[in-house]
């Protein structure tokens, strides 16, 4: 038995998505801890693309639960489209299980986060504008609608009445928006709330009787570590906690109920939105990266900013998350590159640092160190094991284990299932590893 968190050790956009379909085959339930639709995983099965925003991964497995935990925002009409393509595609449904307590987004959320990040002006955050800091904020301002809430009809109606009144104020005064007919939502919520009553549960008291019958438990994170709402690149930030400590408030368990955490890295890096990136690439290499990875977000459709890796931001993450093992995913995208760059470290204000700065205009200033490698101009599509990769290739992936001082798992090498690489199972398997370069084992810290 293991329960396994999978968090983006980046900015996110790491491919989380096929990692964690892969390892959903080991795992009798997946949980998902924390963000809403503003999260896009990419599942690719057999030549079919499946493209997730709320429900986990491992619905494509049929006897995997699923579980959506209370750390999580819902918008119930995302929800039940996904639901009902993933049906249309003869692909059960039955096995999601949604939290009674987790928050819902409201119209009036999307309306103001739209709203709000178009005021920023040149100051804008690069929100998807779905609604999440919005739906967060009445969270914490304790004014929020729970999924339980939607399964009470009179207490909703109530609730939303005065909820609406109040939002309209902002939206008319504050935005010159037009006011929403409080009569229309409740109606049209009550309805999503029948279709999705028989997936409502006590999501804790799931997770815990699964964990005291010894199943093997996954919880999946949205967006990446430096989008942390408080560990992130503030404020260019989610609203949420994606870094492994998440997974525990975002589903009702203790810390001690965690055996292992899984961090994946694209073997470049990118970004999108607004926000400062030491390494990214403005010419043709940046556009090339862009190409090669498909490099477009899966919620927004957003060109991702393209740059080298970042061991810097690899190694914070790995502190911060405690990670005990990586995914580095797209490697097969540097096929074509001469050379290629690693940052390993940075230089702020004439001084070399290996730190990630908590400062966010030091962080700003910051220009990377680069360490030049050479590439393997070959494809590696069709490798399946270290043995099959360029030794150019496989001394890369060395390099970056040896720099963030932690063992690499899995390397994948495309968008399917079979393009990778299972160095271990992060699972079940026994704590191998990749040598450092010098031909010691890189070692998990636990």
């Amino acid at each position: 038995m293991a329960n396994v968190v999978v968090i983006g050790a980046q900015w996110g956009d790491e491919g989380k998505g096929k990692i964690t379909d892969l390892l959903s085959k080991s795992a009798d339930v997946v949980v998902r801890y924390q963000g809403g639709v503003n999260a896009g995983h990419t599942v690719v099965v057999q030549g079919q693309t499946f493209k997730l925003h709320l429900i986990p991964s491992g619905i494509l497995y049929p006897d995997t639960e699923c579980i959506i935990g209370c750390g999580t925002v819902i918008d119930p009409q995302v929800l039940i489209e996904e639901l009902d393509q993933l049906e249309a595609l003869n692909i059960s449904t039955r096995n999601l299980l949604i939290s009674e307590t987790a928050h819902v987004t409201m119209p009036y959320h999307r309306m103001i986060d739209q709203a709000s990040e178009e005021r920023r002006g040149t100051h804008k955050i690069g929100t998807t504008g779905r609604g999440i800091g919005p739906t967060y904020a009445d969270k914490s301002e304790r004014t929020g609608i729970r999924i339980l809430d939607l399964m009470d009809p009179k207490g909703l109606q109530k609730q939303l009445r005065w909820t609406i009144e109040y939002k309209n104020v902002i939206l008319e005064k504050l935005y010159n928006l037009p006011p929403l007919d409080a009569e229309t939502v409740i109606a049209q919520y009550r309805e999503y709330a029948e279709r999705l009553r028989p997936h409502v549960v006590d999501s804790s008291l799931k997770i815990y009787d699964a964990i005291q019958r010894r199943r093997n438990i996954l919880f999946e994170g949205a967006q990446g570590t430096l989008l942390d709402l408080d560990h992130g690149t503030y404020p260019y930030v989610t609203s949420s906690n994606p870094v492994a400590g998440g997974a525990c408030v975002g589903t009702g368990i203790g810390p001690t109920m965690i055996d292992r955490v899984i961090g994946v890295a694209k073997a470049y890096t990118t970004r999108v939105g607004e926000g400062p990136f030491p390494t990214e690439l403005d010419g043709v290499v940046g556009e090339m990266l862009c190409d090669r990875g498909a490099e477009f977000g899966t919620t927004t459709g957003r060109k991702r900013r393209c740059g080298w890796f970042d061991a810097v931001i690899g190694r914070y993450a790995v502190r911060i998350n405690g990670l005990d093992c990586l995914a580095i995913t797209k490697l097969d995208v540097l096929d074509e590159l001469e050379e290629i760059k690693v940052c390993v470290a940075y230089e702020i204000d004439g001084e070399t640092t290996k730190d990630f700065p908590s400062n966010a205009r030091h962080f700003a200033n910051c220009q990377p160190i680069y360490k030049t490698l050479p590439g393997w101009q070959k494809s590696t599509a069709e490798c399946r094991t270290l043995e099959d990769l360029p030794k150019e290739a496989l001394s890369y992936l060395k390099f970056l284990a040896e720099l963030m001082d932690v063992p690499i798992a899995i390397v994948s090498l495309g968008a399917s299932r079979d393009q990778t690489i299972i160095v271990e199972d992060p699972i079940h398997g026994p704590k191998r590893a990749l040598l450092h370069a010098n031909g010691t084992p890189v070692t998990s810290h636990r």
